[in-house]
């Protein structure tokens, strides 16, 4: 049997703060190199306040471009008033992706122990575009990247990964 041919994912950035900027946006640039170093396409990036209408807003408009098959948050997944992006995701969600939390625990735990339960990462489909919820660190970013994203989203990645069952995240929507 062949080995199969790396197909890049066009996926779109969004960090979720009231405070960052273009210019100090240090998550967001650990996935925009992650990313482009991967081989996949970058295909927008914004950043946005700690308000729930504005993140599922911009999260349902990516949903419904061609052009983005993932989207990426990071921010607002704590335990604060101001963390409301795990909510805002899941007000999106057509399905919860509900190991993406638990594998990415598991990760965390390894390397700030316990501290590791302050964190809602999360992650789920809708309209047939997968969405990743980080937390707003840096070190976050490179764990959910380099431990899960990087390898569910290659199409090489085996026994299975994300990008195989894409042509049929949506089928439920072409049943008659």
């Amino acid at each position: 049997m062949s080995e199969r041919d790396f197909l890049p994912v066009r996926i779109a950035v969004l960090t979720v703060s009231d405070t960052r900027t273009a210019d100090d946006d240090r998550s967001g640039d650990v996935l925009v190199d992650r990313i482009a170093q991967a081989g996949h396409i970058l295909t927008e990036r914004k950043i946005v306040a700690d308000e729930r209408m504005l993140i599922s807003g911009q999260l349902q408009e990516w949903c419904g471009r061609e052009d983005v098959d993932v989207v990426i948050s990071t921010g607002g997944t704590g335990l604060t008033g101001r963390d409301v992006t795990v909510e805002a995701h899941r007000d999106v969600y057509e399905k919860e992706i509900d190991a993406f939390g638990t594998v990415f625990t598991i990760i965390s735990m390894k390397k700030i122990g316990t501290s590791a339960v302050q964190s809602r990462a999360t992650a789920g489909v809708a309209r047939g575009t997968y969405m990743f919820a980080l937390p707003g660190s840096p070190g976050a970013c490179k764990d959910g990247w380099d431990e899960i994203l990087q390898h569910q989203l290659d199409y090489r990645h085996k026994p299975c990964n994300l990008v195989e069952i894409m042509p049929r995240l949506d089928e439920h929507q072409k049943r008659k």
